[in-house]
């Protein structure tokens, strides 16, 4: 008898550590999680698939963007998302239905924190939908200021698409854009948020008439106020003229190593007579990896026309197994076959020291376009990306128009 009651005791507790183990893992489905920042939600979506399998990936949700997370793991109770593309993950405990945790950054020395969050297992929209929603429409295109807590202030450019209550679009800088934003209506105006990985944000507006709107722009770092007016002609500084060669220079000369080490040169044979585009970039940055995107299959198409891509890498730490995890990372997620070499640790000067002879680089990416005789002949800031639309379609009309034109001379 007493051996039966030990045996049954075994069983029970061995089907409650089966359980505790089921119930501890992610489901397959559709999940809404929201991130808490100084007082404010930050809503997100993610979707999970063959959560059962080795092959489980949570794909973050941003209105038309899906963006795959593999590699997920277990230890003991907590549930770890692998976020590979920006050194950070999600990190967290599923209880009664509930996943609660943190988004952590691993890059940050010292430790970081986290961002908390809580999700649930649900297929409710990303924001609720408003009782009497506004009227007035935000399709179309706006002129934006961002005003810092300083006061400074950075002309931007905002394109928003509008179905029913669903809203979705970008904002444009000089530097780049924010990417794919999705939201909806409230009352008295909008809210958007996006989540793909780097870092939460959200937007709230509210109209004041049918052309104009104040609000915030919340991330993990602060707010910055918003200004809107609606502009069918928006646009943003000419991005040629932001970054330029100092007087007296019209050449690029540089050399750095690549991912294996090895040192690269604009100087050698393979780049003689050649086009080249230099694009500078760090694998932190997302508008970054969206040119890279276009850049990588681009390149395979065009480099038989005697074209060659040097993507110069500037990130968070110099040690060189970082560097060379990180960069092989990069290069093996988008299948990148031209040179990406590193060109320095992130900082206020990092561009000035590896590229002295350029006046002060504004943002990342920022894209120089050399001649076949070696001369620097266009620099262009930033990149709009897939999330700006009509902007993405003039940005690729504009490159090939380039390259065309200096594959042209003689």
């Amino acid at each position: 008898m007493k051996k039966y009651i030990i045996a049954s005791l075994a069983g029970l507790i061995s089907l409650a550590s089966c359980n505790k183990e089921v119930n501890n893992r992610l489901a397959d489905g559709k999940w809404r999680g929201e991130f808490s920042v100084s007082g404010e939600k930050f809503p997100f979506l993610f979707d999970v698939a063959d959560a059962a399998t080795d092959s489980a990936t949570v794909y973050l949700i941003n209105g038309a963007e899906r963006v795959p997370l593999k590699g997920i793991r277990y230890s003991t109770d907590t549930v770890i998302i692998p976020i590979e593309a920006y050194d950070a993950e999600i990190r967290g405990v599923i209880s009664n239905g509930k996943f609660d945790g943190r988004f952590i950054k691993l890059f940050v020395e010292g430790g970081d924190e986290g961002v908390p969050f809580s999700a649930v297992k649900t297929d409710a929209p990303r924001f609720e939908k408003a009782a009497t929603p506004a009227t007035t429409s935000l399709a179309g295109k706006w002129d934006i200021d961002f005003i810092s807590p300083k006061g400074d202030t950075a002309r931007n450019v905002g394109i928003f698409n509008q179905g029913g209550d669903i809203l979705t679009g970008s904002i444009l800088t000089n530097a780049g854009d924010l990417r794919y934003l999705e939201g909806a209506l409230t009352n008295d105006g909008f809210q958007f948020s996006a989540f793909a990985g780097l870092s939460p944000y959200l937007i709230k507006g509210r109209f004041a008439g049918s052309d104009n709107f104040t609000g915030e722009f919340y991330t993990t770092r602060g707010v910055t106020k918003l200004i809107g007016k609606r502009n069918a002609e928006a646009a943003l500084a000419d991005p040629y003229s932001l970054a330029y060669m100092k007087k007296g220079f019209d050449r690029l000369d540089f050399t750095f190593p690549d991912i294996e080490g090895n040192k690269v040169s604009l100087s050698d044979p393979k780049f003689k007579d050649k086009v080249v585009i230099v694009s500078i970039l760090g694998s932190w940055c997302p508008n970054c990896l969206d040119e890279m995107e276009y850049l990588s299959p681009w390149y395979k198409e065009n480099k038989d026309r005697g074209v060659e891509i040097i993507g110069l890498a500037f990130e968070r730490k110099d040690d060189p197994e970082y560097v060379k995890t990180v960069l092989s990372r990069l290069a093996k997620r988008y299948d990148t076959t031209y040179d990406i070499l590193f060109a320095g640790k992130l900082g206020d000067d990092a561009t000035a020291k590896a590229l002295p002879q350029v006046s002060k680089i504004m943002g990342y990416p920022t894209t120089i376009f050399i001649d076949k005789k070696g001369k620097v002949r266009k620099i262009h800031t930033g990149f709009n990306g897939p999330a700006t639309g009509l902007f993405y379609e003039e940005f690729k009309q504009d490159f090939n128009k380039v390259i065309d034109e200096l594959l042209a001379e003689k």
